[in-house]
């Protein structure tokens, strides 16, 4: 069986930034141990695969490890294949997902993704999560992820985790966010247990922090970026009980799998 595959850098303005995701449109699904031997195969953070459906597409997301519940960045990308490469001609594309109803709408430049807002709260921080990070927090919270605060920018920049303890943390993953100098705030997030030591751009977790830096900056509009290797950034908008997510894509290769 040969399938059509695309590879693209989502919150990306240019090859070789932001998170890349493989995309797979199919048919109709396969057998789950074949998507996640794709995933596998693929060794990215996410494999998206999606069907035709009468509301639009069915979504789902793997990575190396797991099948996941949201996914920012793969969801992007496959907005992106359908607007450019596979001729969708509607404005908004609506994802049926496992977190409920996903809609990307393209304005512009930018895919805006409409998200469930995950607020974060206060919650005392696992000894595995403080060992794995070497450094004293200023305040730690959870939501589907663990959320550890710095003071500054430079504290996420150079955070060396240790990624087997953070192994044994009981959430999906670790965000560490701070105030940013140029972006209203920046963060980095690790996820071993599901195969990705570090994810590029994440996101699923700003689902959580715009709540949380929306209430502390006193607004609703943020400029995000993600201190990977790679980098990436993000607009937020928080709209009640939605994040409005927006970003770019482009597209690094396309080809043809044999399964």
């Amino acid at each position: 069986m040969k399938l059509r595959q695309y590879q693209v850098d989502a919150f990306a303005s240019r090859v070789f930034e932001g998170n890349p995701a493989a995309v797979v449109p199919l048919a109709s699904w396969l057998d789950d141990t074949l998507l996640r031997a794709i995933a596998g195969e693929n060794n990215l953070s996410e494999t998206a695969f999606f069907i035709p459906s009468q509301k639009g597409f069915k979504l789902r997301w793997f990575t190396p490890g797991a099948e996941v519940d949201l996914c920012g960045h793969a969801t992007l990308a496959s907005a992106h294949v359908l607007f450019t490469h596979l001729g969708y001609s509607g404005p908004v594309v609506t994802f049926e997902t496992r977190s409920g109803d996903l809609m990307v709408e393209r304005q512009g430049q930018f895919l805006v993704m409409d998200f469930p807002s995950r607020p974060p709260t206060p919650c005392a921080a696992p000894q595995a999560l403080l060992g794995a990070l070497g450094r004293q927090p200023v305040e730690v919270l959870a939501a589907d992820d663990y959320i550890v605060v710095f003071d500054t920018e430079d504290a996420i920049r150079f955070i060396e985790p240790d990624y087997a303890q953070l192994q044994l943390i009981d959430l999906r993953g670790v965000a560490v966010t701070a105030p940013g100098r140029e972006a209203d705030f920046v963060s980095r997030f690790f996820a071993p247990k599901l195969g990705v030591p570090e994810d590029p751009v994440t996101g699923s977790s700003h689902c959580e922090l715009a709540p949380y830096w929306a209430s502390r900056l006193g607004k609703t509009d943020m400029r995000a970026r993600q201190l990977s290797r790679r980098g990436g950034e993000m607009l937020c908008r928080l709209d009640g009980s939605r994040v409005m997510l927006s970003g770019t894509a482009v597209t690094f290769m396309e080809g043809e799998i044999t399964v």
